[in-house]
């Protein structure tokens, strides 16, 4: 995240040495979860995954969480404090960014607020996560590095939620463009698509395919997120069953009390990052006092709350002050420009956990779109399939119930009711594609006009403009379409290398792009002339086996981000001359093997790895800095599941995780265990029931 929060070190010398023990000291304990025993088994299979088994729904959620604490509670501590306000003790300034985020949203006001709202027995799940960290930080008190941050509770846990939504369509930018004083967001005429998420953090492949398209007459789902492959938001894999009716198996993030992606018995769903216009800016106008907003003829309070953020700078802890503003409207941002309110959705809403909740617990279609129309995940499409062979593409967001007559690309008056909306439009109303002709429905962040191929398509003259559909193409969306297109009976291993593919095609936007640096004039310059005739002998495919897989992709990866944003591609001379240079002194030579720079890795395993930023196998972002000058994948395919109900509805599912369970386990055996079959394109067994589990268990216990 950019430090647009900050002016300077002078922020250290705000309050001196005397703000030391500050922090620890201001800081408030949650009240725990009500006192109650908690009945569940965890097993651990061969590669680590916890498969746990809950009496009740509550129990299955305090085994989860006492699991993926054991894995990585690291992270989750700091997604607490999250929660809290507190992130920047742990994480400085740009921990002190996400806590400004949460104050400036009210996110806790929201969640004390609407927390009764939230059904008894999503709040039963929820306090049981809660217990289950609260455990395990009761047991290893030498892994809690903030005080007075345990116990927790289920409001935290809600507070996540609420707080972490709106990053993934990208709201954090809007703030911070806000923030930094810069001109208002898609104000400049420039402005083609909503700021949203940062482009390199955008992915997901996915298929669903119904037993009419596929060789083996089965219903199959292929869940490929593209996600960081550490941290706060990478996928965690577990298995999870309860007494009460849950069985689930997929992937969480940390701070999760279910699995947001996968399937039970019944059905699974999966989910790609889309990109809507979800987010709306007004422009205020203040009175000469600045403490009062105009508003249909009124003059209405500007509220205003000081706020102290936490920051550690080394060894200490500062307190830094914030002001922060609200309108009716949403929290307002005042720079030089002006003075800015933001409305955008899942604002005041905390539905999403009971979304999630109730999507695991569908046991068939209706039940499940019962559950999606609820009005609680903020955005992403949803690919489902189930065991009576239904496919759907739903093109799912908290679409803002925008009235006609406004330009909502652009900043609306603030003065006036009228572009107010209040809440979501219903479900109903959503682009989707249930059971196709076509028999196969795909996204990989592209349009949601390009989903299930000619005849079975989404009509674009059906939708409301309000929505704020994106029309962008990928290339992969042109390709995992094309793919399924041509071929009317697709075998398991076909549908395997259509996920695996590293080919782009020339009908998108990379053609245009390397047509124009083999136009560039490389007279005089022997370097740029060897880079274009390795360019024009290129292959289009990032395999790893052509001389120039390197080099294309290297020049791909400078212009993906322009072109996610519609923004102009980069200067092509500039851009060859710079990766020319770049090429020349990383590795001595222009053509270096694709596998010998592009590395998976992690502690003392080092593999090759294919594919490409726009390419079905997907290797979306680089660490440059690593000291052999080669380029460490840190984001991309990350948890892939392939998931197929045979013609007894019976389901049986495989996944890989890019390095292995213990995702913050250096010293445990799961640290790395997945990395040579997901270099491979290789999957393991989901040990779903869980008798198949305790058959397979390598470990068996109660937390």
């Amino acid at each position: 995240m950019r430090k647009w929060l900050w002016g300077g070190a002078a922020v250290i010398g705000l309050l001196g040495t005397a703000s030391l023990l500050w922090e620890p000291l201001a800081a408030e304990p949650a009240a725990p979860p009500a006192a109650r025993s908690y009945d569940v088994e965890i097993v651990r299979d061969g590669f680590g995954v916890p498969h746990i088994n809950g009496k009740s729904d509550a129990d299955a959620a305090y085994g989860l969480a006492f699991a993926h604490s054991e894995d990585d509670f690291a992270t989750i501590e700091e997604v607490v404090a999250m929660t809290r306000g507190r992130y920047g003790a742990l994480a400085g300034q740009d921990g002190a960014q996400v806590d400004y985020v949460y104050h400036l949203l009210g996110v806790r006001d929201t969640v004390e607020r609407r927390y009764a709202e939230i059904p008894a027995d999503v709040r039963a799940v929820l306090d049981g996560y809660a217990a289950g960290l609260n455990h395990y930080a009761e047991k290893h008190p030498e892994e809690v590095r903030l005080p007075k941050l345990f116990p927790v509770n289920g409001k935290d846990i809600v507070a996540g939620f609420v707080l972490r939504a709106p990053f993934f369509y990208g709201l954090d930018n809007y703030i911070g463009r806000l923030v930094a004083g810069e001109a208002p967001p898609n104000e400049s005429a420039a402005a083609m698509t909503p700021i949203g998420r940062d482009p390199e953090m955008n992915g997901s492949n996915a298929w669903a395919v119904a037993p009419s398209r596929m060789a083996d007459g089965k219903t199959w789902l292929v869940s490929n997120s593209h996600q960081p492959l550490e941290g706060q938001v990478a996928w965690y894999e577990a298995v999870v069953h309860s007494g009460e009716g849950l069985d689930m198996a997929g992937a969480l993030f940390p701070g999760s009390p279910f699995v947001l992606l996968g399937h039970n018995r019944h059905l699974g769903w999966t989910n790609t990052v889309n990109r809507p216009d979800l987010v709306d800016v007004y422009r205020l106008v203040l009175n000469e006092a600045g403490d009062k907003y105009r508003y249909d003829g009124q003059w209405l309070p500007l509220e205003e709350t000081r706020v102290w953020l936490p920051v550690k700078f080394g060894w200490f802890t500062i307190p830094v002050p914030q002001t922060l503003y609200r309108s009716v409207h949403g929290p307002v941002i005042r720079n030089d420009q002006g003075a800015f309110a933001i409305r955008y959705a899942g604002i005041d809403n905390v539905k999403a956990v009971e979304q999630y909740y109730r999507n695991t617990k569908a046991t068939n279609w209706d039940e499940w779109a019962r559950s999606m129309s609820t009005g609680g995940i903020t955005g992403t499409n949803f690919i489902y399939a189930d065991k009576t062979g239904r496919i759907a593409y739903i093109y799912n967001a908290l679409f803002p119930d925008r009235k006609p007559g406004f330009d909502y690309t652009k900043v609306l008056p603030g003065d006036r009711s009228a572009p107010l909306w209040k809440g979501p439009v219903p479900f109903d109303r959503f682009p989707k594609v249930v059971s196709p002709a076509s028999g196969f429905v795909q996204n990989a962040n592209n349009t949601p006009y390009l989903a299930a191929g000619p005849g079975s398509e989404i009509d674009p003259a059906g939708q409301s403009p309000y929505l704020g559909i994106e029309l962008g193409m990928t290339n992969r969306g042109l390709m995992g379409t094309g793919l399924m297109m041509n071929d009317r009976s697709i075998t398991p291993e076909e549908l395997l290398a259509i996920k695996m593919d590293t080919r782009y095609t020339k009908s998108g936007w990379v053609k245009p792009w390397m047509d124009r640096l083999l136009a560039v004039d490389a007279k005089g310059d022997a370097k740029l002339a060897e880079a274009q005739r390795l360019l024009r002998g290129w292959d289009w495919s990032s395999d790893g086996k052509g001389r120039a897989d390197a080099l294309a992709e290297r020049l791909i990866r400078h212009a993906s981000r322009a072109n996610w944003r519609n923004d102009p591609l980069p200067d092509p001379r500039e851009t060859l001359q710079k990766t020319v240079e770049e090429f020349s002194e990383r590795f001595g030579r222009l053509d270096p093997a694709l596998g010998d720079i592009q590395r998976l890795r992690r502690g003392k395993v080092d593999l090759p790895l294919v594919g490409g930023a726009d390419t079905l196998r997907a290797t979306t972002m680089w660490d440059m800095d690593q000291t052999d000058g080669k380029m460490r994948v840190r984001h991309g395919d990350s948890f892939i599941m392939l998931v197929r109900w045979d013609k007894a509805g019976k389901v049986i599912s495989e996944s890989i995780q890019p390095y292995g369970a213990a995702t913050n386990r250096p010293d445990s055996p799961h640290y790395t265990d997945q990395m040579k079959l997901y270099v491979a394109g290789k999957f393991k067994p989901v040990h779903f029931e869980w008798a198949d589990a305790v058959r397979n268990a390598k470990r068996r216990y109660r937390p």
